[in-house]
């Protein structure tokens, strides 16, 4: 095998999927490339499968790390990445978004010789109380290219003291990965199906986030809003529960409303299938605030802040919070919204830029 162009390092499902298109951009292009998976969300069910079931090739090296504390989970992946790095010696290593495995790459790779380039780079949601926002501050700030989705997000980079000419916009990724995925979907998924779910009938929620579910508070606002909605219009709520909210809600000894539906994680297929069918997602995700833009499906946001303002300010998705009342207001005003917002994250070619840029 050739001496890798470029190291993807990745460990998340949302990685996975936003950097699935530059890899395929590579296998058409004959870039040699390889693939660092560290592990971070160690579990099948979780992301691993995802490889097989978007029809990307298998991860190159794994390094199985698994959960634990930041502090170590971070150090054991900047160890295993510093020696792959150190023996393969790529040219460009690529990392994605917030998540340790992002930091974990974006220091292993500063301190070695090939150039850094961060996707998804200049979001910010200006709350470092959160440990991804810290993350994406780091990795933008190490990086040689900083890939940002938007002009917004370069905007951002500029208020930090970046230079510019290491700023490229790109679009965002995801544009591209929803197209690609959203015939995979079709070919693929029978979620609707196996759920007995009529499209445009049913409210997709999704919580995880540590800051909702971790506190008792908070979640249990979000369910009792998404729950009283649900009863006023008379439509179900489908629930992908994660397993750490789950064991959250068990330890609180309290249900769920009626209308919410508890079902378990989902691969991403039947995810976007039920993202593009549902009449409104709830969500505390930021991939899921940028895709239901994409496919045109109205979105409330169960959080104070957000790293993509542009899907708010366009009108696809509403900022409330987790307080009952106002979740159940801004449902009210955001579910029967056309869908017929502009696409602010691009054209669905950002791979081909990204790596036009590095070759």
């Amino acid at each position: 095998m050739a001496a890798p162009r470029i190291a993807f390092v990745l460990g998340t499902r949302p990685e996975i999927i936003k950097l699935s298109p530059l890899i395929r951009a590579c296998d058409d292009r004959d870039v040699p490339y390889v693939v660092v998976h560290t592990g971070q969300h160690y579990s099948d069910s979780l992301d691993t499968v995802f490889f097989e079931q978007l029809e990307l090739p298998t991860p190159t090296h794994n390094l199985e790390v698994g959960s634990d504390d930041h502090g170590a989970q971070t150090a054991e992946m900047i160890r295993g990445i510093e020696s792959i790095l150190t023996e393969t010696r790529p040219d460009h290593v690529i990392v994605h978004g917030d998540t340790n495995s992002a930091l974990a790459g974006a220091i292993a790779a500063s301190k070695l010789e090939p150039s850094l380039a961060h996707i998804e780079a200049g979001l910010r949601s200006f709350d470092r109380s959160m440990p991804e926002e810290i993350n994406r501050v780091l990795a933008d700030h190490v990086s040689n290219y900083r890939f940002a989705p938007t002009d917004e997000s370069a905007r951002l980079l500029a208020a930090e003291g970046i230079d510019d000419e290491r700023v490229v916009v790109t679009g965002n990724t995801i544009v591209d990965a929803v197209s690609q995925h959203r015939d995979l979907a079709t070919r693929k998924s029978t979620v609707l199906e196996d759920r007995d779910l009529e499209s445009g009938e049913f409210y997709l929620l999704t919580a995880h986030r540590a800051e909702n579910v971790d506190d008792p508070d908070r979640f249990t606002g979000i369910l009792a809003g998404v729950g009283e909605f649900a009863d006023r219009t008379d439509r179900e709520v489908v629930y992908p529960i994660h397993p750490r909210a789950r064991e959250n809600l068990e330890e609180l000894g309290r249900s769920v409303p009626d209308p919410i539906r508890l079902v378990p994680p989902l691969d991403f297929l039947d995810f976007l299938t039920l993202e593009d069918h549902a009449r409104l997602a709830i969500t505390d995700s930021g991939g899921v605030q940028e895709e239901t833009c994409i496919l045109g499906t109205p979105c409330l946001t169960v959080r104070d802040n957000t790293e993509r303002p542009e899907t708010i300010d366009i009108g696809a998705n509403r900022l409330v919070g987790t307080d009952r009342t106002a979740i159940v207001e801004g449902a009210e005003a955001m579910v029967d919204r056309d869908g017929a917002w502009p696409n602010p994250f691009g054209d669905g070619t950002a791979a081909d830029r990204i790596l036009e840029t590095l070759l």
